[in-house]
């Protein structure tokens, strides 16, 4: 793989060109095997030797610096990969995990759902989900790309992710094992994250629309916490383009009612998309900080 212009120039963003770099490493691996085995062998001991010289000098950096130093360096993406490889980072697997999972937990909840981690053994994460996907195919999608890909950003130690189901779960809740069927299968199919830094530029109570991947996207920002949902009226068919956020009378702050330019069908924002006046629900897609990137999962192959 051939770096592009700008990782080369160095003006892509940090968290592109460093995902980037692991995949170069290894196609530079994969060419040395064109002049044999030993090329091959030789070519591997070489990154060993300046991993481990790069890793020697990073032990005896975190040696002198104190706790709470360390600690601000792990909250850095490529920093605490970094130390991770080397063994170093403050945290323990179980630790990051439970990070990951809150750092989730927000979007979990607009499902009306939640996750607990059951247990970490011999590197399987198992967790308990649950969450209402209102008959949506693309919510359970979404689900499974925002929590696989928190915890195996957090932890890439880990071997895999296992989903329980400890009780019975209502009728209008994501089977945990369906949703996960991805995950065991190792169908990467389902989505991808693409990162969408203009997001950012969102201000509280704001609406905008975007093509993510070629994907028409409304998104808006309520209170510190963004929501990104496809540009779809489930009641009309039709682009949401010119909706504003509303609202509703004697509810608290932070209740957000998106409506329908042309249908005026009223939409629950913070709770995954939820119609207010009728049947069905906008689809959303899942907001976070990847590598330092604000990104949005864009499920493949789902149907609105």
């Amino acid at each position: 793989m051939d770096a592009s212009p700008r990782e080369r120039d160095g003006t892509a963003p940090d968290g592109q060109r460093w995902r980037a770099a692991g995949d170069r490493i290894e196609t530079l691996l994969e060419a040395s095997s064109a002049g044999g085995a030993v090329a091959r062998e030789r070519a591997e001991e070489l990154v060993r030797e300046v991993a481990g010289l790069y890793g020697a000098g990073l032990t005896r950096v975190v040696e002198l610096l104190d706790a709470g130093t360390v600690e601000l360096l792990a909250r850095d993406d490529l920093v605490a990969s970094l130390l991770l490889v080397h063994g170093l980072h403050p945290h323990d697997v179980e630790a990051r995990v439970r990070t990951a999972l809150d750092s989730v937990r927000p979007y979990l909840g607009s499902h009306g759902g939640d996750v607990t981690l059951v247990g970490i053994v011999d590197g399987v994460v198992r967790l308990e989900l649950t969450g209402s996907c209102r008959s949506c195919p693309s919510s359970s999608v979404t689900l499974e790309l925002a929590v696989e890909d928190a915890v195996r950003a957090a932890a890439p130690e880990i071997e895999a992710i296992e989903a329980v189901a400890a009780q019975p779960e209502p009728a209008g809740l994501i089977s945990a094992d369906s949703l996960f069927s991805r995950v065991r299968s190792g169908d990467n199919a389902a989505g991808s994250w693409v990162a969408a830094p203009e997001l950012a530029e969102l201000v509280p109570g704001e609406v905008g629309g975007f093509s993510i991947s070629g994907v028409p996207v409304l998104a808006c920002r309520v209170g510190e916490q963004l929501f990104a949902y496809r540009d779809h009226c489930p009641a009309c068919g039709h682009s949401l383009a010119g909706a504003a956020l509303h609202r509703r009378a004697g509810y608290p702050v932070g209740d957000a009612v998106l409506r329908c330019p042309t249908c005026r069908a009223h939409f629950d924002v913070v709770r995954a998309g939820a119609r207010l006046d009728g049947d069905g629900h906008l689809e959303p897609l899942p907001v976070l900080v990847r590598s330092g990137e604000l990104s949005v999962a864009v499920p493949v192959g789902v149907a609105g």
